[in-house]
């Protein structure tokens, strides 16, 4: 039943400090993962989205740019033929000198001009003198698709040059452009075809020197798939890394996101003209600014920042919220210890002061509660001890009357007065006007009384001493103190003496002490004997006595005086009692002085 009341997940005893900053921090902590995940997928999709916008700007300006380059190839294509082929009879005059021209103009970019007759038979040639020996262009797919599709142009993929022998002896990457022309001999006309070598370099110039953000990159491909350009053309045609062509066929212009070779990437695409040529721009995803490593580790250190400014926030919280909680606490917990006295915390917030004051009242109402419980019952302990030392035990009284009456018939009228006198003064200090507490003097008096009666009673089987000096007579003392006491010793040490017998009452002071000794030489107690004495349960006073037991007595000393004070008992078999009463100093006038005020 004890766990129900523990929160769950933390341990039983956790303080409301520990609970409160564990509550608050998780949820923030929730609060904050949660919208850095939704500010994460927010900005990676804006970022996503501008690197899309920002790449197809820079595809379209590249597109712009090819296409541009490209329309000045085709509008050379258009002055050879509209301006010098289609124009000229070749049977009359050559025409390489204007072709000639138009290449000196284009040579940037152009490598060949040629001419073709249907049968393959090179008619015109810039710079090139010759084909090359064995090569039968009729037999090449370019040759017959520019004779079948007369009205387009054709554009081959990159290749090297090999139609034609030159003097430089060397290699030349191109891109074959022809298209299906009419030749003239006399009045009679052909097909031909005019061939133009774009020089490779010249585009791959255009695009090379072209950046798409972290490990971004561009290529191009034709209608069927095949590779123009790529950053990584050689370890593409020498295998050692792959691009995703044949997917490329079927990308129209727009933006696509692809699985290739293991990770994401973004693509975007744009068609080149006419050609059906396709430019695309490919950007990795651990490319895009939120996925490189450095914008992760950025964001670690963000949420790790946010994570201690959170901490620091909710520790803060926390203390201000627990710590008045902890100091009432403090307060409350000394009250259970029993320190009524202490002072209640009453600081913090409203409900925590007001909380604070309610129990500051609850505690001085249970103390005045407690200290009007304990006057009542020592007044109830006092006056049920007073009543019971107002009571004069009738045996006693019966036996002293029995006394004044055989001394009376015996004619010892002497010993009669003095009988009546000692119990006339036993009586007057008994009662003391109500009075508790009296002085040395009287309480001496009222004992001396009660010896001489009892003396006169058991036939002079005792003697009896009382020493007292004139220091201690203006002392305060309990009244009825002493002869419960004295009672004790006539009843159970004197009564089966033979006159030898011996009372011995004495008083002085030792410091701030008040010391009163009562001895006798009876026949002496057992250890056992003393015990019971002190032994409310176990102890019954004599009937022929005052009827006050000596534990009474002790526990009236202790009441009026405090805990310190009381009776200590000594006595052995046939070796006599002692008994010592240990009492403060004080002077009676004072205590009467103040009872009066």
């Amino acid at each position: 039943m004890g766990n129900s009341k523990e929160g769950v997940g933390f341990p039983g005893k956790a303080s409301i400090r520990y609970t409160i900053f564990i509550y608050f921090t998780v949820s923030a902590l929730v609060a904050i993962l949660l919208t850095g995940v939704v500010l994460y997928m927010q900005m990676s999709r804006q970022l996503t989205a501008a690197v899309r916008d920002e790449n197809q700007a820079v595809l379209g300006q590249i597109n712009r740019s090819v296409d541009s380059y490209l329309r000045t190839i085709m509008k050379l294509s258009d002055s050879l033929y509209y301006g010098v082929i289609k124009n000229a009879d070749l049977d009359q005059g050559s025409v390489n000198s204007r072709i000639t021209l138009l290449y000196d103009n284009n040579k940037d970019n152009i490598a060949n001009i040629a001419l073709l007759s249907k049968e393959g038979e090179l008619l015109e040639a810039v710079p090139a003198a010759r084909l090359k020996t064995g090569l039968d262009v009729t037999r090449e797919e370019w040759f017959a698709n520019t004779l079948e599709r007369t009205d387009n142009l054709h554009f081959t993929t990159p290749h090297v040059q090999y139609i034609f022998d030159n003097s430089e002896n060397q290699y030349r990457w191109v891109i074959t452009l022809t298209r299906a022309v009419e030749i003239t001999h006399g009045t009679s006309t052909e097909q031909g075809i005019l061939l133009i070598d774009i020089r490779y370099s010249s585009l791959q110039q255009m695009l090379e020197n072209i950046t798409l953000g972290n490990q971004g990159y561009l290529y191009m491909v034709s209608s069927s798939g095949e590779l123009i350009y790529h950053p990584k053309m050689q370890l593409i045609e020498t295998g050692q890394i792959e691009e995703n062509l044949s997917a490329t066929v079927d990308y129209r212009d727009g933006n696509y996101q692809e699985e290739y070779g293991g990770e994401r990437r973004e693509v975007c695409v744009k068609s080149v003209g006419y050609t059906g040529w396709k430019l695309l721009s490919v950007t990795p995803e651990k490319g895009l600014p939120l996925s490189n490593l450095k914008m992760r580790l950025f964001a670690v250190f963000v949420v790790a920042v946010f994570l201690l400014a959170l901490i620091l926030i909710n520790t803060f919280i926390s203390s201000r919220i627990t710590t008045p909680i902890q100091e009432l606490e403090r307060s409350v917990n000394a009250i259970e210890a029993g320190d009524l006295d202490t002072e209640v915390y009453m600081g913090g917030s409203y409900e925590i002061r007001h909380l604070g004051r309610s129990i500051g009242d609850m505690a001085k109402r249970i103390k005045a509660l407690m200290e009007d419980i304990v006057a009542e019952h020592e007044s109830k302990r006092k006056s049920e001890f007073d009543t019971l030392q107002s009571q004069i035990n009738p045996h006693f009284l019966y036996n002293t009357l029995d006394i004044i009456v055989w001394m009376i018939e015996n004619e010892q009228k002497q010993e009669a007065v003095k009988v009546v006198t000692a119990l006339a003064r036993f009586f007057r200090i008994s009662l003391s006007k109500g009075k508790s507490i009296i002085t040395v003097r009287d309480e001496l008096e009222h004992v001396r009384n009660y010896l001489m009666i009892q003396q006169m009673r058991f036939k002079n089987k005792f003697a009896y001493h009382i020493d007292a000096g004139e220091d201690v007579m203006e002392l305060a003392s309990l009244k009825l103190m002493l002869q419960p006491l004295v009672e004790n010793a006539i009843y159970h040490g004197m009564e089966f003496m033979d006159g030898d017998g011996e009372i011995c009452v004495r008083v002085y002071r030792e410091a701030q002490d008040l010391w009163f000794r009562i001895s006798d030489n009876g026949l002496g107690m057992t250890r056992q004997q003393v015990e019971s004495l002190l032994d409310e349960e176990r102890h019954v006073s004599s009937r022929r006595g005052s009827g006050i037991g000596v534990k009474n007595v002790n526990e009236r000393i202790r009441l009026y005086f405090g805990e310190t004070y009381g009776l200590a008992i000594w006595s052995e078999p046939d070796e006599g009692t002692r008994i010592s009463i240990r009492l403060p100093v004080l002077v009676y006038a004072e205590i009467a002085e103040g009872e009066r005020t």
